[in-house]
């Protein structure tokens, strides 16, 4: 069976237009996370999936393989599907290009639950930091029934509570690792729009739910910290600065 890693890099983020391309501690943020998959897989197997040129030079560059797609992909997900539709694989890793401190045991871990459970999508949690606020809207909070499989995923603190007595100890968040198969990913783009839920709460994987499609969460290593928006960048140069990859 032959994996590989995709890499949706968008450079028009409504957020944080050029994103992919922001320098942290001096080189462009998908090449530290192109990096990091090519500690999981041979670099040959890592595909970043992007719309500008721009990117596309800059991951060439570095020695990786860039994959153009339209301009038009609706998500990431859509965006990793024509990405597929070029490349031969069985199971597609899809690595969110704004995580610079994934592990990449991690990338290994879910591509080895899904190769357990073939018919799940897999997706990453792990507990919020002390740092984090679980009302951010930038952070999507999971919950997950006692066999790890997907309930929701919402922008809005999860769960609820009627009393302080009943207030979760620890909430968890969507760490963007997944495994989809071809079969997954065709499902998925010849859906056309985005499901009632997905564009309600701006998270693509609820597309998955909302069909009935079986989600498995699997815990990750904490400590990942995503750039959502340009004041996370200070906060994440200095988490590399900390860590053993600089």
């Amino acid at each position: 069976m032959r994996t590989v890693i995709i890499i949706p890099a968008r450079f028009k983020s409504s957020r944080f237009p050029g994103k992919p391309l922001v320098p942290l501690l001096g080189k462009p943020m998908i090449l530290w996370v192109a990096g990091l998959c090519a500690k999981a897989l041979p670099k040959q197997d890592v595909y970043i999936a992007t719309e500008d040129q721009r990117i596309a030079d800059a991951v060439e560059a570095a020695g990786f393989n860039a994959i153009m797609t339209s301009d038009s992909a609706l998500t990431g997900t859509d965006r990793l599907a024509e990405a597929a539709a070029k490349i031969d694989a069985d199971i597609y890793l899809n690595v969110q290009g704004d995580e610079p401190l994934l592990d990449p045991q991690d990338i290994l871990k879910v591509l080895a639950f899904k190769k357990r459970y073939p018919n799940d999508v897999i997706n990453g949690y792990c507990p919020l930091g002390p740092t984090e606020d679980p009302h951010s809207v930038n952070i999507p909070k999971v919950i997950f029934t006692e066999d790890h499989q997907l309930v929701y995923m919402s922008r809005q603190a999860l769960p609820g509570f009627k009393s302080k007595e009943s207030q979760p100890v620890t909430y968890f968040k969507q760490v963007c690792i997944y495994a989809f198969s071809r079969e997954d990913l065709l499902k998925y783009s010849q859906f056309g729009r985005k499901s009632t839920l997905e564009q309600s709460e701006d998270i693509e994987i609820l597309r998955f739910l909302e069909w009935g499609t079986s989600i498995r969460m699997i815990e990750t290593q904490s400590g990942s910290l995503a750039v959502d928006i340009p004041e996370d960048v200070l906060v994440v140069e200095e988490a590399l600065r900390e860590s053993s990859s600089v």
